[in-house]
């Protein structure tokens, strides 16, 4: 390992591209997308057809819950492990790639692509951890991640890491004359177009040197954190569960060596352009609308409900539009506890399900999306959520610790990290 990066969260990764076969086929959004939108899947399904894909690497999240789970992440293991047979693969060892995304709006977010020392990574209330968790951990969401993780012989991450440090990537953009090309194509559904560069070994020691300052000063002004989880906020907290679960087992001597001590990842700069926060709108299913509205009533009850809610209400209050299949309104919020609408909707929502199990929400990108599911069944409403301003971001996290599940989102959903690279994690 490139003893340059000793000590750091962030380091370089032996990486496994994929060579022999049609990128754009291979490469799929991260799971965690379209989970109400079936039709999306299948529209992957039958493009992908029988062609080499990350698709049978993958369980997107709409199937967790299937009859079928336990058979098809068998499945997907076995696929990992009859591609590694195949020499699907072809390793950069101890390499970091600079990438640069085209989203479909015109704009690029550049990235780097490496691994995270889950040692410096924590996704409990109140971590004091170089690297933290932004939304809330959900617990019953870990254990079918785990299960997908455990006996995989390879990952492939869609986890993206934000840092506000600007000497990390931004140098990177202007230099990829120097450095090898690795790919170069379209992405899928909208996705965009993606570029993959291989740093050289002076770009490596500058990037090393880079994060090392932006550490020092960290951990001098800013209780030690560094790295702030932008997405995959859960596959990363199963990494976690899998590395703590294999040191158990493992004599302590031997835990710096683990392959599951660290995670894939991307790197993204928080200022880039193109990072755009998009709020996530809920969806909630098998409810009767107006008992369910009428509950949200009764849980704050100074609030102010209807169509027309004036500008100096709105100011003073946290406003959450919602629609369903009769009509449409809004809550005005006067004297919520939490910081965001996010968190004040995240605690009606929370117990409104406790008591009512056979209700159940959705987190849905887009707000055509969300209010197309309302309008399709008599049985949903949609709450509509404004988006987080991203320079809020590291101060709230550091001065009130990981927010609400799913208070934001990094860009749209075609957006995502499309799955890719990989990386062995067990030996």
């Amino acid at each position: 390992m490139n003893a340059m990066f000793d000590n750091l969260p962030f380091k370089p990764a032996d990486i496994l591209l994929p060579r022999d076969c049609d990128l754009s086929l291979w490469s799929v959004v991260a799971c965690d997308q379209y989970t109400s939108q079936p039709e999306y899947w299948q529209r992957v399904e039958n493009r992908v057809g029988r062609a080499p894909s990350t698709l049978r690497l993958i369980l997107p999240e709409s199937c967790l819950e299937g009859p079928s789970v336990e058979t098809d992440i068998m499945e997907v293991n076995n696929t990992m492990s009859r591609y590694l047979r195949e020499g699907r693969f072809q390793e950069y060892p101890d390499a970091l790639i600079y990438v640069e995304r085209a989203l479909d709006n015109g704009k690029v977010r550049r990235g780097l692509v490496g691994m995270v020392d889950l040692e410096t990574y924590d996704y409990e209330p109140g971590s004091a951890s170089a690297v933290r968790a932004t939304e809330g951990t959900v617990m019953e969401r870990i254990p079918p991640r785990v299960a997908v993780r455990k006996n995989a012989p390879i990952e492939l991450p869609h986890a993206m890491l934000l840092t506000d440090c600007r000497d990390i990537i931004p140098p990177l953009s202007g230099r990829t004359g120097e450095m090898e090309l690795l790919y170069d194509f379209d992405l899928m559904e909208g996705g965009g177009h993606v570029k993959g560069w291989l740093l050289t070994p002076e770009q490596m020691e500058q990037t090393a040197q880079a994060i090392r300052k932006w550490k020092a000063w960290a951990d001098r002004e800013r209780d030690g954190l560094l790295f702030a989880v932008g997405d995959g906020n859960h596959s990363l907290a199963a990494a976690k569960e899998c590395y703590e679960r294999r040191k158990g087992l493992t004599d302590p001597a031997q835990w710096p060596e683990l392959p599951s001590r660290c995670a894939l990842c991307e790197l993204v700069d928080l200022h880039d352009e193109a990072v755009e926060f998009e709020p996530i709108h809920r969806v909630v299913f098998g409810v009767k609308p107006e008992a369910l509205l009428d509950a949200m009533g009764r849980d704050y009850p100074d609030a102010l409900r209807g169509r027309q809610i004036d500008e100096r209400i709105r100011a003073m209050a946290q406003c959450i539009p919602f629609a369903y299949r009769e009509g449409e309104g809004e809550f005005a919020l006067l004297h919520s506890a939490s910081l965001t609408e996010a968190g004040a909707l995240h605690y009606f929502l929370d117990r409104y399900l406790e008591r009512n199990p056979r209700a159940r929400v959705d987190y849905i990108h887009g707000e055509a999306e969300a209010r197309a599911l309302a309008r399709e069944r008599e049985d949903a409403v949609a709450f509509l959520l404004p988006a987080m301003d991203k320079k809020d971001l590291f101060p709230a996290v550091l001065n009130h610790g990981a927010l609400p599940k799913k208070a934001f989102s990094v860009g749209r959903a075609q957006d995502k990290r499309f799955y890719l690279e990989a990386r062995k994690i067990r030996k």
